[in-house]
């Protein structure tokens, strides 16, 4: 696939993913990769500002990192992402988003994103 053709379909994913979520989807934060090319669009059609980290900080996308990081507690490093079923990424996309976080004050990602007491997210 040619570069432009990548953006287009990173564009045209995260417009998808995030539409419902308008009112809470701000900011975006991406990395300097030219499947961004089409910020601009993205930012439009999701009212949000798109802001990109600096090359080699890493820390300017924590959050990002981090779930990387939780992501391959589950996927090792190595990992042939071409054997791993869907049905495996939704598992771990939904023990991850139910994982009481620290940052969170013990409260799941979950919780917070949709305001959910936790009496009521269990």
């Amino acid at each position: 696939m040619n570069d432009s053709k990548h953006a287009e379909v990173v564009t045209q994913a995260t417009v998808m993913l995030l539409k419902p979520y308008l009112d809470k989807v701000l900011t975006i934060t991406a990395d300097n990769g030219k499947e961004f090319a089409g910020h601009e669009s993205i930012a439009k059609q999701l009212n949000a500002a798109v802001y990109f980290a600096h090359p080699y900080s890493s820390w300017e996308r924590g959050l990002n990192e981090n779930t990387n990081g939780l992501i391959r507690q589950y996927f090792t490093k190595g990992s042939s992402f071409q054997h791993i079923t869907e049905s495996q990424v939704e598992d771990v996309m939904q023990k991850l988003n139910h994982r009481p976080r620290k940052t969170l004050n013990y409260k799941t990602p979950h919780a917070v994103f949709f305001g959910v007491d936790k009496r009521q997210a269990a």
